[in-house]
């Protein structure tokens, strides 16, 4: 922005607020604008502001300090908005041209927006009045930055700030330098909802207190004056609402200038000129001190506040450490509410589990009674089982004593008739009553022990009936059902006594009626003709009993098939419970055969897997023999060459004897190690362990042709050897085979030659002998 556009906005804006403002008394909001009346003091400081706008970055960079001084001084009036602009560098932000589309938005904070509206500077003139242009011009900016910024949304200490930047600028400017203090000069973190910001500055003002004034700080704590009660309002509106315009807005100038700063200071000066006067007051009187004394000590000018202010001490690194030290105890705290709030809802479910537990505890006691009543009654009924079988028992015991004696009394019978056999004073008939007597003694032995027996059926019976009681909720159905037969039993049982009653009123009648028709003949005619009328009225009455007893016998039908009816919906009920038992199991075991079915799938896959491993070892098996004779097979050729070779030198007779033999018997030991070689393999094939299979054989080919061998038999001997893989030691000859020892004993240097035909002979054989080789999996 150039600094004519700030020229021509800032006269707007004095045209703006001194339009509606005239009458103000205020002697740096409101302007006098008559250049006439100007001193000369006054026309030097608009020229040197003038100068300082003009080359405001030059100015700002290196004379920073005497801007400083300047500010510290007091801004001229119609310089203020230009130079608030300049000092926190909001001449030119982006966001000025999203305000009016931030205007057509809606707030969720308009409501309260407008509710605080009329609180703000009610005594000025430019907002005094409902709906006037200086209240629809806060709210508009209010409502941009609340949804510029959602976090803070609207505080009430914000709109005075915004009230007096409205003073002095139009509302666009005005919102951008709003925003630009929000973000750079700590205000939004101080209008946070938390307001962590505001605790920060009261904790470093206490301790500035107690700093330099430790009396005052000591009375305050005595009296539980907390600084918050009159220290917030200065930082969230710096001082905006405790002292007058003229006096505040000298403060804000250094503000922007300097930041919070100054509001430490100011407060602290303010604190050291009322301690006297603090000292003397209690905490009701030390408010109204801060609310109505303080604000109007300085009507006469704010230039001896603001002195006394710069003397305040003011160190930035104890502030810096002030600011750790209260994060330190911030965060402590916080710790300490988690931790508290952790407790909290630990004890909250704690009581409830105590609750669920009383619940538990108390269906648990009604459940023990419950159990207790039924082994009463289950505990007396074994009693008088008991009783009953200790009867039998007794019963059954004087039967046995009686069959003993009756024994007794055979044997002894016997005796004397074994005794007196030839004596006939025994008759057949005291035999056959002693029969008699016996056979009557030991039916009531074995009725006694059908007795005990059934006895012991029933103690058992008992018992497992004991064992396998019902359920609760059973017992509870039975018990209904008793309850409804009985009650259905006890209306079956009135009605038929109603019935017997009436029986007998109709005997009563009966017999009555029949008391008067025996005379009925003597009677006159009238009398007969009220008799039959009293007949009409007894048959009309027999008729009425009979429907009533027919009614009551369908009621008594009807009652019995309701309660046939509750007892097959009962059994229908019992049968639906035990089929949804039935279909649990039948799930249960459908489950069951599920992972059955996939434990045998699974034993499958293994098994298959075990075959596959069994046929891929056998492979190999396979493979390492038919290595094994391709290797015999291969010594054998050896074998047969060498034979042949001894057939060719003999032939020739190209050796002499000595050297010959001494040939021939190396050849012999070459072949009998050879064979020996071979039986080794034989055996080794025929006898050894299957061999672990660890995945991958190597088979070497090696093809050669005719043509690549060498005629030396020593070097084919050789290489053939070590490429079977067999490590023999063969003699090697240096030159050709002579007939006589002159030719043996030729020269050294025909030897070397041969040697080193014959080194290279063997290295042509063993390149050309491997060719290729194949690997099988």
């Amino acid at each position: 922005m150039s600094l004519s556009r700030l020229l021509e906005t800032d006269s707007k804006s004095l045209r703006s607020v001194n339009g509606s403002r005239r009458n103000s008394g205020s002697s740096l909001v409101s302007s006098s604008s008559a250049s006439s009346n100007l001193s000369h003091l006054e026309e030097d400081s608009w020229i040197l502001w003038g100068r300082i706008v003009n080359e405001w970055e030059d100015v700002r960079k290196k004379k920073e300090k005497q801007v400083k001084e300047l500010v510290r001084k007091g801004i001229p009036h119609h310089f203020r908005a230009i130079v608030w602009q300049l000092l926190c560098s909001a001449q030119s932000m982006p966001i000025k041209d999203q305000y009016s589309e931030l205007l057509k938005m809606t707030s969720p904070c308009e409501k309260l927006i407008r509710r605080d509206i009329a609180r703000t500077y009610p005594e000025h003139d430019f907002f005094k009045e409902k709906d006037s242009l200086g209240q629809e011009v806060l709210f508009n900016v209010m409502k941009a930055y609340s949804l510029v910024d959602r976090e803070v949304g609207y505080c009430q200490g914000s709109a005075f700030i915004v009230g007096l930047l409205l003073m002095q600028m139009p509302e666009e400017e005005a919102f951008c330098v709003f925003v630009k203090l929000m973000q750079d000069y700590r205000l939004r973190e101080l209008f946070k909802p938390s307001m962590a910001e505001l605790g920060l500055c009261m904790y470093q003002f206490e301790c500035m207190i107690q700093e330099h004034l430790p009396e005052l700080y000591v009375h305050f704590q005595s009296q539980s004056f907390h600084t918050s009660m009159y220290a917030s309002s200065w930082f969230l509106t710096i001082f905006l609402t405790t002292f007058p315009l003229p006096i505040a807005t000298r403060i804000f100038d250094i503000f922007m200038s300097e930041g919070l700063e100054i509001v430490f200071r100011v407060g602290l000066a303010l604190l050291q000129m009322n301690q006297a006067e603090l000292l003397q007051l209690d905490m009701e009187g030390m408010l109204q001190h801060f609310q109505k004394v303080i604000p109007h000590q300085f009507d006469s000018g704010p230039d001896k506040l603001i002195q006394a202010s710069y003397q305040v001490k003011y160190n930035a690194k104890k502030m810096k450490k002030l600011e750790k030290e209260y994060t330190t105890i911030k965060t402590k705290e916080m710790e300490e509410q988690v931790e508290i709030k952790r407790l909290r809802t630990e004890n909250r479910l704690l009581k409830q589990r105590i609750e669920t537990l009383e619940k538990e505890s108390a269906s648990l006691a009604d459940r023990l009674i419950q159990g207790q009543v039924t082994r009463a009654q289950e505990a007396e009924e074994n009693y008088l089982i008991k009783r009953e079988l200790a009867t039998i028992k007794q019963q059954s015991d004087e039967a046995n004593t009686k069959l003993e004696q009756a024994e007794n009394t055979i044997r002894e019978l016997q005796q004397q008739q074994q005794w007196h056999k030839c004596s006939s004073r025994y008759s057949e008939d005291f035999v056959l009553q002693l029969e008699k007597e016996l056979v009557q003694a030991r039916l009531s032995e074995a009725e006694s022990h059908c007795a005990l027996k059934e006895m012991q059926d029933k103690v058992l019976e008992m018992e497992k009936r004991n064992s396998s009681l019902p359920d609760e909720e059973n017992v509870a159905r039975l018990q209904e059902e008793l309850i409804a037969v009985k009650l259905r039993e006890a209306e079956s049982l009135m009605g038929l006594k109603e019935l017997r009653q009436q029986v007998k009123d109709l005997e009563e009648h009966w017999q009555r009626h029949l008391a008067r028709t025996t005379g009925r003949w003597k009677d006159p005619p009238r009398k007969n003709a009220v008799n039959e009328l009293q007949d009409e009225l007894m048959t009309v009455r027999l008729r009425e009993a009979e429907t009533q007893a027919e009614l009551k016998e369908t009621k008594q039908r009807m009652m019995e098939m309701e309660t046939q009816n509750q007892i097959n919906s009962n059994h229908l009920r019992r049968a639906e419970q035990e089929v949804t038992n039935l279909q649990e199991k039948v799930q249960y075991l459908s489950a069951q055969n599920k992972g059955l079915l996939a434990q045998l799938n699974e034993a499958k896959r293994r098994q298959a897997e075990i075959e596959c491993k069994s046929k891929e070892e056998v492979m190999a098996v396979r493979l390492r023999e038919a290595d094994r004779i391709a290797a015999v097979a291969e010594l054998q050729q050896h074998i047969a060459e060498l034979e042949i070779q001894k057939e060719e030198g003999k032939i020739q007779g190209q050796l002499n004897k000595s050297d010959s033999n001494q040939y021939i018997r190396e050849l012999k030991d070459q072949i009998a190690e050879l064979h020996h070689e071979i039986k080794c393999l034989k055996g080794q094939r025929n006898f050894s362990d299957q061999p672990t299979f660890d995945g991958i054989h190597i088979v070497n080919h090696f093809t050669g042709d005719d043509e690549s061998f060498h005629s030396s038999d020593e070097d084919f001997i050789t290489n053939s050897i070590q490429e079977s893989g067999v490590n023999f030691h063969l003699p090697r000859r240096t030159g050709q085979m002579a007939l006589d020892h002159t030719l043996v004993d030729s020269s050294d240097s025909e030897t070397e030659e041969s040697a080193l035909q014959s080194g290279n002979s063997e290295k042509m054989v063993s390149k050309r002998r491997m060719e290729s080789y194949s690997t099988t999996v």
